[in-house]
């Protein structure tokens, strides 16, 4: 059986699909597998992110917010048990295991270190469907906390606390620079309106001017998907910069 690649399929359903759909990042090393997975995902309404290692999905979380996991337990290196291990130290996204064990300890281990559910291979897609589903409406059912207080600015999966200077996405601490944290404070204070460049860059002149568009660059990577096409930190042409908030 020909499966198309699963770039060029995870394109074109991006294109289709709307805003809301949800993001699934499929981590197998079984390229087949992968490959399959995203076009059925892709065909029922899903965005999918796929990775062949822990390591590279770890690369793809640092560019994306995802919905729920499906993550294969038996790969080379890493196992997917340990992964999920150590998404559960800082996240609660739905994760949904897969394996070729039959062994019941495996179910157990994998739910004991923070699983939502378990499938084992073979499995009839329609059920992977359904527990996707089920699990991501749980999941909704009972979101996350996120930290309270006053002057507390939230932006897509970012809660910037501008009177602790922290930045965290989801749960997990995002280290920025005193400097970076300055801008944010000045964006943040401004809850969504423009900022000249002037009052970013501070004392300095142009050379300061000059600094601060790398400044804002290097911010960018740290909070947006694609920095260059940001959709929090947003240029504003003949003015300065806003942060787009919730």
């Amino acid at each position: 059986m020909s499966v198309a690649p699963v770039e060029g399929t995870a394109a074109k359903a991006r294109a289709e699909l709307p805003d809301h759909a949800p993001h699934i990042l499929i981590v197998d090393d079984d390229r087949r597998l992968r490959e399959l997975l995203a076009r059925f995902l892709s065909e029922q309404g899903f965005r999918v992110t796929a990775a062949a290692s822990a390591a590279e999905a770890r690369t793809r979380a640092q560019c994306f917010v995802f919905d729920a996991l499906v993550l294969d337990v038996m790969m080379p290196g890493e196992s997917g048990f340990d992964y999920a291990r150590s998404v559960r130290e800082t996240s609660r996204v739905p994760i949904l295991m897969l394996t070729a064990r039959s062994n019941p300890n495996d179910r157990v281990t994998g739910l004991e270190i923070g699983a939502d559910d378990y499938l084992p291979k073979p499995f009839e897609p329609r059920e992977l469907i359904l527990r996707l589903n089920n699990i991501i409406r749980r999941h909704a059912a009972a979101p996350e906390p996120r930290p309270e207080g006053e002057g507390a600015v939230i932006f897509g999966p970012f809660t910037f606390r501008p009177d602790r200077g922290e930045l965290k996405r989801d749960s997990e601490t995002v280290r920025i620079a005193e400097r970076e944290r300055e801008i944010l404070t000045i964006l943040s204070q401004a809850r969504g309106g423009n900022v000249d460049r002037e009052t970013l860059a501070g004392n300095g002149g142009f050379a300061a001017e000059r600094t601060l568009d790398v400044q804002i660059n290097r911010l960018r990577r740290k909070i947006e998907p694609d920095p260059a096409n940001p959709s929090f930190l947003q240029t504003v042409r003949g003015v300065g910069y806003r942060l787009v908030v919730d």
